[in-house]
């Protein structure tokens, strides 16, 4: 189960296959595995050792896919950083995760100059780009005179690390999540059957790669040996381009990219022929955009909910319109249970907390026995989520425990107040979170970005809102308009900011 091992096999058995697009750069197996083998031994001769840490702070880059094989070669464990981040939480995620090396894109260097002097332990950065700068060493010359022949083996087995994935923080201080290289080489077999890719199929990513998000299609690709496009950047319009150009066959997107793909003036079913998945994951997508898809695109979308940590479920394409709702079920191998307050697991309809196993699931956070004690019991991963599942097994979310709001004693959903708000035809997307309250606790906010063109005063938003919803207890108090939402770099909203800047104001 060494991941490591893939890359070399398709360099012999593949040689001349487009293996990575990234800008103009088009490798075959043969170029990528050379340049991967290029960095795995100027890291060997730098003295790392397998098992010690190389953080990254890279956008989506040649550099950064090649670091991502170069680990799995030779033991390395990688770490990938948010290019995001600022000071404090750089320096703070580099010391939790024991780098010993950095890796960093030239748009870091003030930063990691400012915080080097808390970061004893990191024995060299090295800067990706043509930028020289004082105690820093060039990728370029990193890299320069070291073999392209493949490194020494490295001895990995199934247990040996391979990253430590930081959670993105939605909902509170980042923890480092371990993946060994039997649970990528899970990922790898078991997303590649998921979403039936084959040898020749063609993959385009356009979110971040630090996104443990992006393991879903980058693991299989390699796996199978089939073409890889990264963009630097998500971009609406050049994205549908590439999909035409390239007709490629497989997208992954988290729910705002897909909302302004079907947003976008370039948008037209023709162009996006070619694909046979295009896939939501990372938040809920509401249902008005789901039907939009399974309308203009049929038989192609896929959606899975699922944690870093390791439980997933999948709603497959040809279920997508009959269970439209639905997060769908746990892959083979996998085991789910609703956990109800009393610690009974749920009938069908009864709500309780997403609990599950398989063969993804982290053997823990790093350095921190407590956390995973707390958040795997029995071998049971406990998601902090709340849902429920029908007769026939499905799963349906209801939401984050920890974003449900009670107001008057009434335990509300925020994601049943956003179905409806989504369908104000202003409305582009929407967050609704819990703010305090005198008099019921907690009272619902809506903030709301609108469709390009569209106004609407929030007063006439929140009369709407509160005209639609279900029950009294879902009202909004208030509706905020904003520019757009503040996310992570999977493209997660980030609702406790909001939250913690309408309490501010």
């Amino acid at each position: 189960m060494n991941i490591g091992a893939l890359l070399p096999r398709h360099a012999r058995y593949r040689p001349d296959y487009p293996a990575l697009i990234v800008s103009e750069q088009r490798l075959t197996y043969r170029e990528f595995d050379a340049r991967v083998n290029q960095l795995a031994n100027a890291l060997l001769a730098s003295g790392i050792r397998k098992g010690e840490k190389m953080a990254t702070v890279l956008p989506n880059c040649l550099e950064l896919m090649t670091a991502y094989w170069a680990a799995a070669k030779t033991g390395i464990v990688i770490v990938p950083c948010s290019t995001l981040l600022q000071d404090s939480g750089l320096a703070t995620l580099l010391r939790d995760a024991d780098s010993v090396i950095v890796l960093a894109d030239t748009t870091a260097a003030a930063m990691l100059d400012r915080i080097r002097g808390d970061l004893a332990a990191i024995r060299q950065f090295v800067l990706v780009g043509d930028e020289a700068r004082p105690g820093f060493q060039n990728y370029t010359e990193f890299t320069a005179g070291a073999s392209a022949d493949e490194p020494p083996d490295a001895g990995l087995t199934d247990a040996d690390e391979y990253n430590i994935m930081y959670s993105s923080g939605t909902t509170g201080a980042p923890k480092g999540i371990v993946h060994t290289h039997y649970v990528r080489a899970m990922y790898c077999t078991l997303f590649a059957s998921a979403w039936r890719m084959t040898p020749e199929s063609v993959v385009l990513h356009a979110g971040a790669i630090v996104f443990n998000g992006a393991m879903l299609d980058l693991m299989p690709w390699m796996y199978l040996g089939c073409t890889y496009i990264l963009h630097q950047s998500f971009d609406a319009e050049a994205m549908i381009a590439a999909i035409a150009q390239e007709k490629v066959t497989h997208v992954i997107m988290v729910p705002s990219q897909i909302i302004a793909i079907l947003n976008s003036p370039n948008f037209d079913p023709k162009a996006l022929q070619s694909l046979e998945m295009l896939h939501s994951v990372g938040a809920p997508l509401h249902l008005e955009y789901k039907r939009r898809i399974n309308d203009l695109l049929p038989g192609r979308f896929y959606e899975l909910y699922g944690l870093t940590e390791g439980f997933v479920t999948i709603l497959d394409k040809y279920e997508a319109v009959r269970k439209v709702g639905s997060v769908g079920v746990p892959p083979p191998f996998f085991e789910m249970r609703i956990i109800g307050d009393n610690g009974q697991e749920c009938a069908p309809g009864g709500v309780g907390e997403i609990c599950g196993r398989g063969p993804l699931l982290t053997p823990g956070y790093y350095k921190r026995q407590d956390l995973t004690a707390n958040a795997i019991i029995d071998g049971w991963l406990h998601t902090g989520d709340a849902g429920y599942v029908d007769e026939e097994g499905y799963l349906f979310l209801v939401d984050r425990i920890k974003d449900m709001i009670i107001t008057g004693g009434v335990n509300v959903y925020p994601k049943d107040i956003e179905e409806i708000i989504v369908r104000h035809p202003a409305v582009n997307e929407v967050a609704v979170f819990g703010v305090a309250d005198e008099k019921w606790g907690e009272t619902p906010v809506a903030a709301v970005t609108l469709c390009a063109g569209q106004t609407a005063p929030p007063e006439e938003l929140r009369e709407w809102i509160n005209a639609h919803v279900d029950a009294k207890f879902q009202r909004v108090s208030e509706v905020v308009i904003m520019d757009s939402f503040p996310r992570n770099v999977a493209g997660k909203t980030l609702k406790r900011e909001m939250r913690e800047r309408f309490q501010r104001k």
